[in-house]
């Protein structure tokens, strides 16, 4: 069902509380935020948005796992300073994200001004949905705009408790995430393929359970295949394998097969020694030559350039997973090279799930040749497996 948007919400002139996710991995460092800062400029247009209609902006976020405590390197100023940076506009961080101290520097702020509230999770209750916690959020603002979307599946409250007190709608972020991948699910160009990697099949069980009907071509990559190959037979070498998961693989290539799916597995694969970044051997096999005791770390080049040709066919690609242990630079290829083939494709829609994948094709420099790179790794698997999501839920209908 639609939601309301932003360009229906009144907004001139306002107090708008914005909840926002810069939850970026500050433990890196701050000074090296600007390394990972797409989370931040994923949500500029909705600030601008509201620069330009004089409103007083106060930005929410969460950041880290601080469990209800206040844990210093996991204030928020610093995010502050870089969003004041990409805006060229000031930011001003606030020591609490509720109470009296913050309200009196909320009612003295003028049109076009922004405060950032402290970490919403130093408080208990944001996780909780408490109550007298929403309240207090609430009071701060005349309405309240939903651009995380990268917390819509969690219902906490700054996401969905919030909606019942002040009016709401979501941000330009949110709305472009729902619009492009529901797209993609509702009524993609043909043909339609899912690029599946990353480490579990178990984390894709429920998206390939909503989405295979409605495939041309499933390529499996990453950790994933291992238990596809291993259903199939083959050995795989000390790599994990998903036992439980073995039936539900040959399940997906049976229905697949059935319905006429190409299901794309690896060919060639890179192995090594040993499960580590740098290990003391490594070498490119046939898939059904894996050597005891070795681990299965990307796809070979042989597969990789498959993949690459086979998805230049393609009319709408949605991509949820590296197709190797692409944070160790020696098993990145697989990734790079399939990333660099679907990025800028000429009437192809790409639509990339978040987390490792997001991170990947950031690295690569891709970022603004997909046509979609999800800013949330677990909402985005949520909403492709069809589920319903309280942050957006929440929201009025339109």
């Amino acid at each position: 069902m639609a939601k309301r948007t932003l360009s229906s919400l009144d907004v001139a002139g306002k107090r708008v509380l914005v909840r926002v996710d810069f939850n970026i991995p500050i433990e890196q460092g701050v000074e090296v935020i600007a390394s990972y800062d797409q989370r931040l400029r994923a949500t500029l247009p909705t600030i601008r948005y509201l620069l330009e209609r004089d409103c007083r902006i106060i930005l929410c976020s969460h950041l880290g796992r601080p469990g209800g405590q206040v844990v210093d390197s996991l204030r928020m100023a610093p995010v502050g300073d870089r969003l004041a940076e990409l805006l060229g506009h000031p930011v001003q961080s606030l020591g609490d994200c509720v109470g009296p101290e913050v309200e009196a520097a909320i009612n003295s702020i003028q049109p076009r001004q922004i405060v950032l509230l402290e970490n919403l999770r130093f408080h208990a209750g944001e996780e909780k949905n408490e109550p007298g916690f929403v309240a207090a959020l609430a009071s701060l603002a005349d309405c309240f705009v939903m651009d995380a979307f990268a917390v819509t599946h969690r219902a906490h409250a700054s996401t969905a408790g919030i909606t019942s007190l002040l009016p709401s709608a979501m941000g330009l972020l949110v709305q472009r995430e729902v619009e492009q991948m529901g797209q993609a699910l509702e009524s993609p160009g043909s043909p339609l393929a899912a690029l599946m990697g990353g480490a579990k099949v178990s984390d894709k069980i429920l998206v390939l359970e909503n989405i295979l009907d409605k495939l041309d071509h499933l390529f499996i990559g990453g950790g994933m295949a291992v238990t596809f190959l291993n259903a199939q037979g083959y050995q795989t070498g000390a790599s994990s394998i998903e036992a439980d998961r073995l039936d539900f693989a040959r399940d997906v290539i049976g229905r697949a097969s059935a319905r006429d799916i190409g299901v794309h597995l690896p060919t060639d694969l890179v192995v090594a020694s040993s499960f580590e970044a740098d290990p003391p051997e490594t070498r490119t096999v046939p898939s059904d030559q894996v050597p005891e005791g070795w681990y299965i770390m990307d796809v070979g080049e042989a597969t990789a350039a498959r993949y690459a040709l086979a998805l230049k066919d393609c009319r709408t690609i949605i991509w949820n997973g590296p197709m190797g242990v692409f944070e160790m630079p020696r098993f990145s290829a697989g990734t790079r090279v399939v990333a660099n083939a679907i990025a800028g494709l000429p009437d192809v829609t790409t639509v990339v799930g978040g987390g490792s994948t997001a991170e990947a094709v950031e690295e690569l420099g891709l970022m603004d040749s997909m046509t979609h790179v999800s800013t949330g790794g677990g909402a985005s698997l949520e909403f492709l497996e069809g589920r319903e999501l309280p942050g957006i839920a929440a929201l009025p209908d339109a």
